[in-house]
């Protein structure tokens, strides 16, 4: 079963419009930090206390926010904590329903191995890396690509087309010199 590309946008968009109109705007990355917290938390169980006001943390940024992320450490089940779990369970679903993952050869799609063979670990840890730099820099903006770009341009925040137009302007560069040759 194969989604059109185009059914595929008005889905993410109405469920981006729902999800804002409902519950708060999307956002992933800062759940990663939450979980980092939770192990934390765990081996070192003063980490998120609990006061009369509310929670906090010997951590400055599970602190902030008035301890809003000291709070999701200590009750992880809240709607960001569930809606990243749901993301996951979504994309294996769709894996399932699309008929798997791809064994073999066909592991590697034709482009990268046009331009750099079939190794597929050295796919993975190209793709790890390239995840690893756009999480890292939009943490260090204060937010992560689906907060700042989808959400944020959805709700026409500059701060969501900066980094969109910053993004694409690192991409297509990239995308040039990484696969300059056709499969």
């Amino acid at each position: 079963m194969v989604l059109n590309w185009k059914w595929g946008g008005l889905l993410l968009g109405l469920v981006f419009f729902i999800a804002v109109l409902l519950v708060k705007p999307i956002g992933v990355s800062t759940q990663f930090v939450i979980l980092d917290g939770i192990g934390w938390d765990i081996q070192s169980p003063d980490v998120v206390t609990q006061t009369e006001d509310g929670y906090t943390s010997t951590n400055a940024y599970l602190a902030k926010s008035d301890g809003k992320y000291a709070a999701s450490v200590a009750n992880p089940l809240n709607y960001s904590f569930v809606f990243v779990g749901a993301m996951m369970l979504g994309a294996g679903l769709s894996s399932v329903l699309r008929g798997g993952v791809p064994k073999g050869e066909y592991m590697v799609p034709a482009l990268w191995r046009a331009n750099f063979g079939g190794n597929v670990l050295k796919r993975w840890i190209a793709a790890f890396v390239g995840g690893f730099i756009v999480l890292y820099g939009a943490r260090l903006a204060g937010g992560c690509t689906s907060g700042h770009m989808m959400s944020g341009m959805m709700q026409t925040s500059v701060s969501g087309y900066i980094f969109a137009l910053g993004a694409f302007m690192a991409a297509f560069p990239a995308a040039i010199y990484l696969f300059n040759r056709e499969a």
